[in-house]
């Protein structure tokens, strides 16, 4: 009798949950041994850490015990973290487990903060986009309101908050603080004018690549929450008191928040593959270059556009995506059958501006305000409906109305 193909997944984001979960389905139980790899004993949904960051919602909603979603008699589950991929070997260290041998290799290891070589960055500012990086601001957040009226004169750098980069991230993050900061100020008997909220962004425009008519609403409405805008201004330094601007001007803070973009997962540098900002760009069939039973995905994978000439946006969206093409080229190289080549199907963008606002393009259509709210929620939803069907979705997801 044949052995048995060893699978291994590295790390339970959305591309690996949807690869493990794709792959028990594709295949029998009996065709493969397929073992996940996660720091974590829960996935959590990166693209919901706005919310729990800024104290609109409990950091629990956003993450789901790996066990409850996954089929762990079909699924061998290790926790442990991945510090090298020995691609020559089929073989994979683990920071506790010793290694761990593959036939096929699905990496979504996910990524890092990117800094583009700001200094202060990783020393004072808030930068981890984990349920646990999560916490950390909102509780932050919070003692500096707590804060601010047992401390004397000059004190406004406490409510003084700036965020670094005016991408998806840092624009829903705002969006959550700016809905939130009313709340706050009447908890904690503090004018709302001593609240200062700054977006600083190196591009030409905030949402890069977005809609400018979008554009235009989402800064205006957060604006009119007191948001200011610094847009085409690059940060030079973040100090431990704030940030120093490339023009030289410095704003004093108390709570530096980095939302610039992200690298892919710095194990890819280290295991020696060809890379860009620890981002592959892998071959149509999402097979790293050179490497036959070697998939990359997620974070980590770079695809170009061919409409734009640019990279794909490495999003939730496309990851789910990929995974499901792995899964079908992790049946057909078992069967010896032929490989899909991945197409991204993008079926819209939304981002949320806190409250019940919102913005949006699906298809074609232009959404703004509650319709553009109700398709994010109903987006978010579809993952839960993906990865857990009804119960989950039920269990952990969001009312549109």
């Amino acid at each position: 009798m044949a052995t048995k193909p060893n699978i291994l997944i590295l790390g339970a984001g959305y591309g690996g949950m949807v690869t493990a979960t794709k792959i028990t389905k594709e295949l029998g139980h009996n065709e493969a041994n397929v073992t996940l790899v996660s720091k974590h004993d829960y996935h959590y949904q990166t693209t919901w850490l706005h919310e729990p960051a800024a104290g609109t919602m409990h950091h629990d909603r956003t993450r789901m015990k790996i066990d409850d979603v996954i089929d762990i008699n079909k699924i061998n589950f290790i926790q442990d973290e991945v510090v090298e991929i020995h691609r020559e070997e089929n073989k994979v260290s683990l920071k506790n487990s010793g290694q761990v041998e593959f036939d096929y290799l699905v990496t979504a290891l996910g990524a890092v903060p990117e800094t583009f070589g700001v200094e202060g960055v990783f020393d004072y500012s808030f930068n981890k986009w984990t349920v646990n990086g999560a916490r950390e601001m909102k509780d932050h957040i919070e003692y500096m309101f707590a804060k601010y009226n047992n401390e004397p004169e000059p004190k406004d750098e406490l409510l003084t908050f700036v965020v670094a980069g005016a991408g998806f991230t840092g624009i829903e993050f705002i969006g959550e603080l700016s809905e939130r900061v009313p709340e706050l100020c009447k908890e904690y008997d503090i004018p709302k004018s001593k609240v200062k909220m700054y977006v600083i962004e190196a591009a030409p425009t905030a949402l890069p690549g977005f809609d400018p008519e979008l554009v235009e609403y989402a800064m205006n409405l957060l604006e009119n929450r007191g948001v200011e805008f610094k847009i085409n201004t690059p940060i030079s330094e973040v100090k431990e008191n704030g940030v120093i601007l490339k023009d030289g001007e410095e704003i004093k803070s108390s709570t530096v928040v980095w939302a610039t973009g992200v690298r892919g997962n710095p194990v890819i540098e280290k295991s020696g593959f060809e890379n860009m900002r620890g981002r592959v760009k892998v071959d149509p069939d999402l097979r790293a270059p050179g490497h036959e039973n070697i998939f990359i995905i997620g974070d980590c994978s770079l695809m170009i556009n061919e409409e734009t000439e640019r990279p794909f946006p490495p999003t939730a969206q496309i990851a789910m995506q990929q995974a499901e093409t792995v899964a079908a080229n992790l049946k057909a190289l078992i069967k010896e059958d032929k490989l899909k080549e991945f197409k991204p199907d993008i079926k819209g963008t939304v981002a949320s501006l806190g409250g019940k606002e919102a913005i949006g393009v699906v298809g074609n259509k232009k959404l703004f305000g509650t319709s553009a709210n109700f398709m994010k929620k109903m987006i978010d939803n579809r993952y839960l409906w993906i990865l857990g069907g009804v119960g989950l979705t039920l269990k952990k997801g969001k009312n549109p109305f």
